[in-house]
Parts: C-alpha cells; structure tokens; sequence
C-alpha cells in the first residue's frame, strides 16, 4: 500500500473540536457540562434570514450557480464594503464562498509557495499556522503580549519582515483573545506591506462585533485592488454557522485565479444559501444588535468572575466573544488546567496553547452562553481550583 502524501503530516485540526469530544464523552455517561469551547453564537440564525432561504427553496432555486457568487450578493457585498469600508469594490474583486475558511486555504494557495513566508499572530486562529506547514513555507508566527492588550505591533512585523516574506496575515478582531489593532497600526502595517511588496490577508470575520472601537480595515489604503484581501462571512455575526457562507474581496486578477480553485474544489456555494446571504445584509440588523448587547453583558460577567479565580487574571476584550484569561500563577500547563476544569468542574473551554505557542498560560473561553451559565461555570471552578498547593 502506498503512503499518504507527507504533506498530510503537516497539517492539523482544532483544539476546539477536540475538547469539544472530550466534553461530549462525559455527556454520553452522564456528566453535566458547561460548553465554553466552540465559537459559535447561541442566538438562531434571524428569522428573515431563514425566510429567504425557505422562499429560494420552494421557488426551486437549488440548482449550480456561477462559480464566483450570485449576481445579487455580490451587489449587496459591494454595498457592504462602501457602507462599512469605505470604498466600493468592484463585482469582479468578489469570491462567494461556503464559509470564512476556503477563503484562508484559497488565498494561501494562490499566494504562498514552498519557502515564502508568512506572517501572522501568535496566538491566533489555529488555520493560519497549518496551512503554513502545509504549504511547506517559513512560519513567521509573531508574539503577541499581553502588556499590550495582544494587539499586533507593526513595530514587530517590520523586524520580522525579509526578502522572503510574501504574505501577513491580520486578523482584527481577533480569535482567541478578542484584541482590536488601532487605526493607525492597521494603517501602518499595510504602508509597509505596500513598501516590502507583501500581501496582506485581512481576516475580519468579527468585524461587525465590537464593543468600545470603531471599525478599520487596511484595505482602505489600496481599496483591495493591489495587495489586500478582506475575509469576511455570515458565521459570527449573522448566527449562521452551519449555513457555511463568506466571501473575499481582492485584487480582481487573484480572485480570478481563486475563482479556478473554487470550481475544482467546490463547485459553487449553494444556491439558497446566497440568496439568505442577501436577506442577511440588506435586511434589518436589529438582532445583531440585541445579539452584541447581550454578548457585552456577558463579557461584563466573565471578565470579572474569571479575575475572581485564584491564579487567573482576564483583560476585558475589544471584540468577538471571546475571554483570554492568564493563569500563570496556577504553575500548571494551559492544557493541564484546561483538563482539570472539564474533568473536575465540568466546564468545558480551550488551552490557549491550541492557538499556538504564544497562547501557552492561558485559557479560551467562548462566551456563547447565558450570564446564568457564565455564573454558574465561575463558581464551579472556583471550587475546583482552591486556593491550595496544586494552584498557587
């Protein structure tokens, strides 16, 4: 029997999912647990939105669609971008795509070979640094700190830049630890991805979900049309996960290309699910509000409940729904204490160190979950990490 290809020794999967079958474990005997590792909001997909689908469907709209994304969408994506960017981009800078997360693989396979570089946080989402490995290319993970509320500083990415860097990627908000770069250090980095002839991969998945900053892009520098790629989908802020709808906008000669690799992978996106995507950003956006006015009263919760916890300390995050707590001082593994919380506690969240080296003393905590809920893991995890031996 031949061997699998070795790239497939380079590539991984989530830490998310695997606690998420831990967790699941203890449930089929009996367990009760508190769910704080899948980043996946608790609302259901809006109701409009699920009309449109429902309304495609019966009309018969199922059938193969272009390639690149419905004609419709990509109007409503093009005034999403003006409204919300500040710049129109045209139909051809557009890819539709099922999901946020072909549009990493894509633009990494259009853009990256053997060999060149990529920059990218550390921590971050654990895609990034796969398909780096994958790809055979120079990992230029960049620690984030703490000291400064782990934003990525353009200071460091221009020591980190070289001859062969080819792409940075950003991500703002940002997974796991809900920090939001500046204005000006977003401006700053795509003024020397411009100055280095450097790709930039602007994943703003979260970017409709902030607390206490305004919204920037780095493509309003070059509006996508010369190094800048936006990420951006329905997952998050539309609570529609399972739907698998996203999109990139980008220089129209690479979006051309990715275009090729969506019809060998993929086909197409499905039809219906367009079609909702359309509902989704021309339709009223009354329950993202009321979805980001809960997720601020549950950021509120967790931050400080988690402060209350012997050995653990937790920064307020800028964005997303997600709690970054060190726990240093507890002298255990972010792992270790991960597992002690789902096995003794049976609260359920993520290493830090599923997110990259940089993510080791730390937690990650989706705060998906009602304040009760919120309340209720604090207090068994107080109880499961007293302040004794094994925690100080």
């Amino acid at each position: 029997m031949k061997a699998i290809a070795p790239g497939m020794d380079r590539i991984s999967g989530e830490g998310a999912f695997e606690y998420l079958a831990k967790a699941q474990g203890l449930e089929r005997e009996g367990a009760h647990v508190l769910h704080f590792e899948i980043g996946q909001p608790d609302f259901p997909t809006p109701l409009h939105i699920k009309e449109a689908a429902f309304k495609a469907i019966n009309e018969n709209y199922t059938g193969y669609v272009a390639a690149g994304g419905i004609a419709d969408l990509k109007a409503a994506i093009q005034e999403e971008i003006k409204r919300t960017r500040g710049f129109k981009p045209g139909a051809d800078q557009i890819l539709v795509l099922p999901g946020a997360k072909p549009g990493i693989f894509f633009s990494m396979l259009a853009l990256v070979e053997a060999g060149d570089e990529v920059l990218y946080p550390d921590p971050a989402f654990p895609t990034y640094g796969s398909l780096v490995k994958y790809l055979n290319a120079a990992d230029g993970a960049i620690p984030v700190k703490e000291e400064n509320e782990f934003r990525l500083d353009p200071a460091d990415i221009k020591k980190r830049l070289t001859a062969k860097t080819k792409l940075i990627i950003l991500n703002s908000p940002q997974n796991p630890t809900g920090s939001v770069m500046t204005k000006d250090a977003l401006l700053a980095t795509a003024e020397l991805a411009q100055k280095h002839g450097v790709y930039i991969l602007s994943d703003e998945i979260y970017s409709k979900m902030l607390y206490d900053a305004a919204f920037y892009s780095p493509a309003a520098l070059d509006e996508a049309k010369e190094r800048t790629l936006i990420l951006d989908g329905f997952s998050k802020s539309y609570s529609m996960t399972g739907w698998r709808l996203g999109y990139l906008v980008g220089p129209a000669a690479i979006i051309k290309k990715m275009e090729i690799l969506m019809i060998n992978a993929l086909s197409c996106t499905a039809s219906f699910v367009q079609k909702a995507g359309i509902a989704a950003l021309e339709g009223s956006q009354e329950d993202l509000h009321k979805m980001m006015a809960a997720f601020r009263e549950r950021r509120a919760a967790i931050v400080k409940g988690l402060n209350e916890i012997p050995g653990f300390s937790c920064l307020a995050p800028k964005g997303a729904f997600y709690a970054f707590p060190n726990i240093k001082k507890t002298g255990k593994t972010s792992r270790e204490v991960a597992d002690d919380l789902l096995y003794k506690a049976g609260v359920c969240c993520l290493p830090g160190s599923a997110f990259g080296p940089g993510g080791e003393g730390y937690l990650r905590f989706s705060y998906a979950a009602s304040v009760e809920t919120i309340n209720e893991a604090v207090g068994k995890i107080k109880k499961a990490c007293p302040k004794n031996k094994q925690y100080r």
